[in-house]
């Protein structure tokens, strides 16, 4: 009278069952970063344009912040071209 139902397990690629078994480290993926300098006063600037810069971490004139190369950092650059500039 015991029937057994056959379990389905998921299939996981080689390489991630090998991680969650321990038998390979984990290594971060290495992230692109972008260097950018605040060389211009936001004096005159519009609000918006202030708030972006102090977005990107800046506090002080021809300082420069190392932050990720995403599509949200690159925009904000492409918003205030005129106050920054890309370093490396």
């Amino acid at each position: 009278m015991a029937e057994t139902k056959a379990v389905k397990t998921a299939k996981q690629p080689a390489a991630t069952k090998a991680v969650h078994e321990g038998k390979v480290p984990a290594k971060p993926a290495a992230k692109a970063t972008i260097q950018i300098q605040y060389f211009r006063s936001m004096i005159q600037a519009p609000v918006k344009h202030k708030r972006v810069i102090k977005g990107l971490g800046f506090t002080r004139l021809n300082q420069v912040v190392v932050r990720e190369d995403t599509a949200s950092i690159r925009g904000m650059v492409n918003t205030v071209p005129h106050l920054v500039r890309i370093v490396s």
